[in-house]
């Protein structure tokens, strides 16, 4: 995985749910695209893209998943069942992804999350829930239908190891 979009693991309880947080910041180079100035002086309004809360959500519950069978498997997004984002993350605010495992056996898993928006002030800190994403993971070695692929874990790679262990899990 090249692009992390989550920062740290605050919560994990096996087979059951993952709590992670991602920081939206103004220096990341996908929020000057969305949306930048108009061409009538229109001011820009930096905002982060539904489709990488989503992918947010999906690491967070790969993560989850993966680490129910010991990282031994190649876990990959199978399906959107459902998403729904409602409001838009904007530089200094944080989003908190909450997966938790609804089914989970040889050939794969499904999760249910929840996507809370924290806004940041000088006196208080607010949580608002703006999303909910359904996701189903397959088992990539269980289902592969003939096809062969690399022997080592291409899906697991050392950035999600340094987010494990720097979030103070045990990484595989």
């Amino acid at each position: 995985m090249r692009w992390m979009w989550i920062d740290r693991i605050v919560e994990l309880v096996p087979r059951e749910r993952l709590v992670a947080v991602k920081n939206v910041s103004l220096s990341e180079e996908h929020l000057h695209d969305h949306f930048a100035a108009g061409a009538g002086g229109q001011a820009p309004l930096p905002v982060m893209p539904a489709s990488l809360i989503i992918e947010g959500m999906a690491q967070s519950a790969g993560i989850l998943v993966g680490h129910a069978g010991g990282f031994k498997e190649k876990v990959v997004l199978a399906k959107v069942n459902s998403a729904e984002i409602t409001r838009d993350a904007t530089p200094g605010t944080t989003l908190r992804y909450t997966a938790a495992m609804e089914r989970f056996d040889i050939t794969g898993a499904s999760t249910k999350g929840i996507v809370e928006l924290i806004e940041h002030t000088a006196t208080t800190q607010t949580c608002t829930e703006i999303g909910r994403v359904d996701l189903m993971f397959s088992h990539l070695d269980q289902n592969r239908g003939g096809a062969e692929f690399p022997k080592h874990n291409f899906v697991f790679s050392e950035s999600f190891r340094t987010l494990l262990t720097s979030s103070g899990f045990e990484a595989w």
